[in-house]
């Protein structure tokens, strides 16, 4: 193992070791809870009434694992929509290996693309919070033995996982759909994009190019939180191996799907090989996450949702782990934004196997990790295939072919992962480094402050946004407005850093996992609506942003700043997209380097 790798874990393990050991004491009372059997009458009836009368027979009995299948399944997202076969095609799996299942919840899965730029995004990353307490809805009536996770995009796996891990005592498997088809290029797309913004495209050249690379089901082929998440659960040994993406509706993905249904029957108490989820996500799981996250130039909304995960596991995962981790883990992978490839050529050259294989051989994974497949993380590393119809993995050649996507370990894109942290007297934040040009790793320049996306707009359509510039767009955080992607604000930065200026984003909300060549500081803590040194931020205010040491300040001293009156949330709530729904949400939230989630174990 490399010694930071052993050092960033020993030490998550230490400051943990109180809250995951009270976690590990609430797995064990619930995995001792007295079975279904147990029930009173009624309310095994109850559970009994809708199954048909063989499964009625075997839960009766009680000697067969039964699994709950919980779905974000929509065809609003193209991304689950191949999820709404899964169901059945769990069960008939299951049937083969003498277990029952039954649909015990839908989660709500909104999508961020639809959202992006509009109101309706401050619900975004609440959403999380909210997949994992739906979760707990589905598993709270105590009869089932594991759990199928149906998900893919960026607050619902996530949301998932926190749900599971809140019910430790159970096995889990999650279940991916796979990409769409590779369409129209992403850094075509982009392109038009950027052209729409200063006017040079029509809006139905923007919406052509938009359908052309958004044009069926799947998940969207750019390397964002979505196909992050994918990787993740690959790195943490929670799918069934080298299901990441596989394209829907293929002979290969029923198979993986198929698979998934034995195997959380084998590893559920009345299996094989009893592994609940509780303990399989262990220390190091997180730090395999993480660092399969900075190898690959993963999303920076990881930030936010590992952290929350590891509380859900009794663990306080911190950026300073991030930080240090991608300091010694090497860029392997070049995938949109932060290159050409999209996620299908990423899998055609390798994929998170190749990925995984390299980071192993070099010491940088935990090998002896537990894992839906067993065998230890050396499960993942082989590529699926079919062998005369049957499903085999099998080994990937040791050189790429593609060294343009993927390298080796001894010839990585930069010797150091994708995610830095920054700090100063404006607060930490996180900047994704691995698109970015080195040229663009430095910028000092006066600030141009603003309280919403919309304003930005607005400025750069009035082409009042001249010169080198800072842009801060603060009120963004979790506490003010539930912290919405800022996507919109990335075509206008790249246009004016493709003029010639020196640009920079300083925000306390979030940004695409798509973002990429314009330095972004993203998620500062403490954020402007709980007094935050943003707040106190004015048009002018020189503003020094240094990626490589990790800096981020304003030029000034802060003492000074009790003469100036810090701004005020701005208080529209805009009607119709629900958002005073979340008002307690709002109130609640924790702060950014701690995951921005309401969910706790009780003290």
């Amino acid at each position: 193992m490399h010694i930071v790798v052993e050092e960033v874990t020993a030490r998550l393990e230490q400051r943990s070791q109180k809250r995951r050991q009270a976690y590990l004491a609430r797995l064990q009372e619930a995995a001792e809870r007295p079975a279904r059997q147990h029930l009173g009458c009624s309310n095994l009836a109850h559970a009994l009434a809708a199954q048909p009368e063989d499964a009625r027979l075997i839960m009766k009995q009680g000697g067969a694992p039964h699994i709950a299948i919980i779905s974000s399944y929509n065809d609003l997202l193209s991304a689950h929509q191949p999820l709404h076969d899964y169901p059945e095609q769990l069960k008939v799996a299951l049937a083969r290996v003498g277990a029952t299942a039954q649909f015990a919840a839908g989660v709500p899965a909104m999508c961020d693309g639809i959202t992006q730029g509009a109101p309706g995004m401050q619900l975004s990353l609440f959403s999380r919070d909210l997949i994992a307490q739906a979760t707990a809805i589905g598993l709270t009536h105590a009869i089932f033995d594991g759990g199928l996770y149906l998900g893919v995009c960026d607050k619902i796996v996530p949301g998932l996982l926190i749900g599971a891990l809140h019910f430790g005592h159970l096995p889990a498997v999650f279940v991916p759909a796979g990409p769409m088809r590779s369409g129209l290029a992403n850094k075509d797309k982009a392109a038009v994009r950027q052209r729409f913004v200063s006017g040079a495209a029509t809006r139905q050249e923007l919406l052509a190019a938009e359908q052309a690379a958004y044009h069926e089901a799947g998940t969207c082929t750019f390397y964002g939180t979505a196909n992050t998440n994918q990787l993740l659960m690959e790195a943490m040994g929670l799918h069934v191996p080298g299901s990441a993406f596989v394209h829907p509706h293929t002979p290969l993905r029923d198979a993986l799907t198929a698979e998934a249904a034995r195997l959380v029957a084998r590893n559920s108490l009345k299996g094989e090989r009893y592994l609940p989820v509780g303990r399989q996500v262990d220390a190091r799981a997180l730090v395999n996450a993480v660092v399969a996250l900075l190898a690959s130039g993963g999303s920076t909304n990881h930030t936010l949702h590992l952290p929350a995960i590891a509380r859900a596991a009794g663990y306080e995962l911190q950026w300073e782990d991030f930080a240090e981790l991608s300091r010694v883990v090497p860029l392997l992978a070049r995938v949109y934004p932060n290159g050409a490839a999209d996620v299908n050529q990423f899998q055609a050259a390798g994929g998170p196997a190749w990925l995984l294989r390299e980071l192993l051989g070099g010491g940088l994974l935990h090998a002896d990790v537990p894992n839906a497949a067993a065998g230890g993380l050396a499960a993942y590393t082989q590529e699926a295939w079919l062998d005369q119809g049957r499903l085999s993995w099998r080994e990937l050649p040791v050189q790429s072919a593609a060294p343009e996507i993927l390298r080796n370990l001894a010839e990585p894109f930069s010797s150091e992962g994708g995610l830095r942290l920054l700090q100063g007297n404006l607060g930490r934040a996180i900047i994704k480094t691995s698109a970015m040009p080195a040229s663009a790793l430095r910028v000092r320049a006066q600030a141009r402050v603003f309280d919403d996306e919309a304003t930005v707009q607005q400025a750069y359509a009035a082409n009042e946004l001249q010169g080198d510039l800072i842009l801060v767009v603060r009120f963004q955080g979790p506490r003010a407005n539930g912290m919405p992607e800022l996507h919109k604000l990335m075509p206008l930065l790249a246009n004016l850093q493709q003029a010639g200026q020196r640009v920079a984003l300083v925000t306390d909300g979030r940004l695409s996992g798509a973002s990429g060549q314009v330095p972004a500081a993203l998620h500062l803590t403490p954020e402007a609506a709980l007094g935050g040194p943003l707040a106190w931020l004015q048009d002018g205010d020189w503003i020094e942003l240094d990626a490589v040491q990790g800096i981020l300040s304003v030029e000034q001293d802060v003492s000074e700043w009790a003469k100036r009156q810090p701004a005020s949330v701005p208080k529209n709530t805009p009607a119709g997209y629900g958002l005073h729904l979340f008002a307690q949400q709002r109130r609640l939230v924790g702060p950014a380097d701690q995951g921005a989630t309401i969910l706790e174990w009780e003290d």
